[in-house]
């Protein structure tokens, strides 16, 4: 495949339809897992190649529950990526981080369900290390950029748990208050498995979580409109895209080392001399390094 970008960004469209990104070019991949979620976007923003893909499609034609994780991740490292950032719409759970914030989570707690979370099976095992699921050194890099753009109207928040729901119906008031009880800051429906599936490929993946309002914990939530979310839709994919900028030119000129470079070193269980031939040529381009 000819297209390559070592930077990946996976969100909404709008994150690619940048006035900066230059020499722009349409991918289609396919995957053993299937095709990803749209055709990626490569281009050149800050001097490097980015590969972009609207996680839903691009007319939001997909539902969490519905999204080709495993195709999406697998695209990516065909392409080459090595640094992943997930933009993503949350729900706060905590007054502290108010609509418009951004939050860079270090944690995550997975309530899915429908989901396949894993690339392996048929024939071979691997445990990755998961205690810390985000790649700091990319999380530094995010939230140094949102730190140093000094956006009006936003707080940046390093660090925080994000609770990654089922969907696509939102939390209870009970669960809501039980996510709080358990210190998380934010909620959404998309970064897991996503995460999980990054560290399998020995990607370094963090988030850019988004505050469009708050969940229904909190009293005022009933009064939030269609339009005041729609609105701070806009308003934070404007501030992503002057985020990502801001990353990628700190990732073109000194891109940090990762633990997830080698997530997969002490992870395989499996013996792969005694792994099932069809497996290991449908996992080649995550093993070939360890065969």
């Amino acid at each position: 495949m000819a297209a390559q970008a070592k930077i990946g960004i996976i969100g909404g469209s709008g994150l690619y339809k940048m006035e900066a990104l230059t020499d722009v070019e349409e991918v289609s991949v396919e995957t053993p897992f299937g095709p990803p979620s749209d055709a990626l976007i490569i281009g050149t923003l800050e001097g490097a190649r980015v590969a972009f893909l609207a996680r839903h499609g691009r007319h939001h034609t997909l539902m969490p529950s519905e999204l080709p994780f495993r195709a999406n991740i697998y695209a990516m490292k065909q392409l080459g990526v090595e640094y992943l950032v997930s933009a993503s719409a949350v729900g706060s759970l905590k007054a502290a981080a108010k609509p418009l914030d951004m939050v860079v989570p270090d944690q995550f707690i997975d309530r899915t369900k429908n989901r396949v979370s894993t690339f392996f099976g048929e024939g071979i095992v691997a445990h990755i290390a998961f205690g810390d699921p985000v790649c700091g050194a990319l999380a530094k890099v995010i939230a140094d950029a949102a730190t140093q753009l000094n956006l009006p109207d936003v707080t940046l928040h390093r660090g925080g748990t994000y609770v990654c729901m089922e969907g696509p119906a939102f939390s209870t008031k009970a669960e809501s208050n039980l996510y709080r009880s358990w210190d998380a800051t934010v909620i959404g429906m998309t970064n897991l498995p996503e995460a999980k599936l990054a560290r399998e490929a020995e990607i370094a993946y963090a988030t850019l979580a988004l505050v469009t309002d708050y969940d229904c914990w909190h009293p005022d939530h009933d009064s939030v409109t269609v339009e005041m979310v729609i609105g701070n839709l806009q308003k934070n994919a404007q501030n992503a895209q002057d985020v990502i900028r801001a990353v990628v030119r700190s990732l073109a000129t000194s891109p940090p080392p990762s633990d997830a470079h080698d997530a997969l070193k002490y992870a395989i269980i499996t013996p792969l001399d005694q792994a099932p031939e069809a497996t290991l040529e449908k996992l080649d381009l995550l093993l070939k390094k360890y065969r």
